[in-house]
């Protein structure tokens, strides 16, 4: 059960509640946003009437939920999440957010052209890494928080949004100031201290499911976040690990329209890391938006060849010119249904 409280509450109204709780046989979590919610989440199985507690003072809305996921759950939130970026850049249901760049920042001249081919083709927001979990170790693993910083200053004078990868609690602080929207990659979906972390952060965070996470896994993951206090989330979908050997991951087109039923926030997919072959990360794009995706991130490189990491499944300008137009031509025709 999600109890909404008003967010001005007298400390002894809140007590009054709790208490009647209590007595219900319900155990009440407090949960206070840095988006300036405030939010009683009551764990309990007995039966009784909501309007005991819905007409209590301090109580704006209250609402059964039986998802052990509740917080991010779609069946007490009917309008969904807006993830607000400023600058009029928007991810939302009924829209198209696009992101795109390089699997990792490699230098300045990279960045400026890849910013010059994002702003070319409208897409308002840039990916890549400065800190690159890597298979090897020997691989390389990112410029780091001075590569960050060079990147931030160029994507300001492109008016382009930031989106990477955090690998730990102990850099959020210092990435701060220079990102967007922070990433939890897929090998770290289920790392709970750095979740914990995040929730404390007024910064949109995207979690990417993990390689051998179900739904549900994943779903659990965004409620520590929104527990810890942030409100800003989406979801991405990017393939998971099966016995299937011909590609990278198997892309699960599946979760997108489940995961829009089950929750209230954004889905976001990730066809380039989701089949791993430059060949079909167009098709399996395309297929996203119909399918109901909120936004498409891909990685995109002048020369995909020379990319330091992940160049396989990575587009080139030219196509990735293609593909936008293709992308916008598709959510046109999917919302004129």
């Amino acid at each position: 059960m999600i109890i909404q409280l008003d967010p001005n509450i007298a400390s002894s109204i809140k007590h009054k509640i709790e208490m009647k709780l209590r007595t219900l046989g319900y155990e009440a979590n407090e949960v206070k946003t840095l988006q300036g919610s405030s939010y009683l989440v009551a764990i309990g199985k007995n039966e009784f009437d909501i309007r005991d507690i819905g007409k209590m003072d301090g109580v704006m809305d209250i609402h059964r939920v039986s998802d052990a996921y509740k917080l991010v759950s779609r069946k007490w939130r009917v309008n969904p999440t807006i993830i607000d970026l400023g600058d009029g850049i928007k991810i939302e249901e009924g829209k198209l957010a696009l992101m795109a760049g390089p699997c990792s920042i490699e230098s300045e001249e990279q960045i400026r052209k890849t910013l010059e081919h994002l702003k070319a083709n409208g897409v308002q927001i840039m990916r890549g890494g400065v800190y690159k979990p890597r298979s090897s170790p020997y691989a390389f693993r990112g410029l780091g928080i001075d590569g960050l910083k060079m990147w931030y200053e160029l994507t300001r004078e492109y008016g382009i949004k930031i989106i990477t990868e955090v690998m730990q609690s102990s850099q959020i602080d210092d990435m701060m100031p220079y990102v967007d929207i922070f990433q939890v990659g897929a090998r770290n979906m289920q790392n709970f201290n750095l979740l914990d972390a995040l929730g404390q952060v007024d910064k949109p965070v995207m979690i990417k499911r993990g390689m051998s996470g179900t739904l549900d896994e994943l779903l659990q993951c965004s409620e520590y976040v929104f527990s810890g206090g942030n409100e800003k989330l989406l979801l991405c979908e990017r393939g998971i690990r099966t016995y299937e050997k011909a590609y990278r991951n198997t892309f699960d087109l599946n979760a997108i329209p489940i995961l829009k039923e089950k929750t209230h926030l954004p889905v976001i997919a990730d066809p380039s890391h989701g089949i791993g072959l430059r060949a079909y990360v167009e098709p399996m794009a395309l297929a996203s938006v119909m399918v109901g995706a909120d936004g498409i991130i891909f990685e995109v490189h002048e020369t995909p060849e020379k990319a330091f990491s992940d160049g396989q499944q990575t587009l080139s300008f030219p196509e990735s010119s293609d593909l936008i137009r293709k992308l916008k031509a598709s959510h046109a025709l999917k919302e004129g249904f």
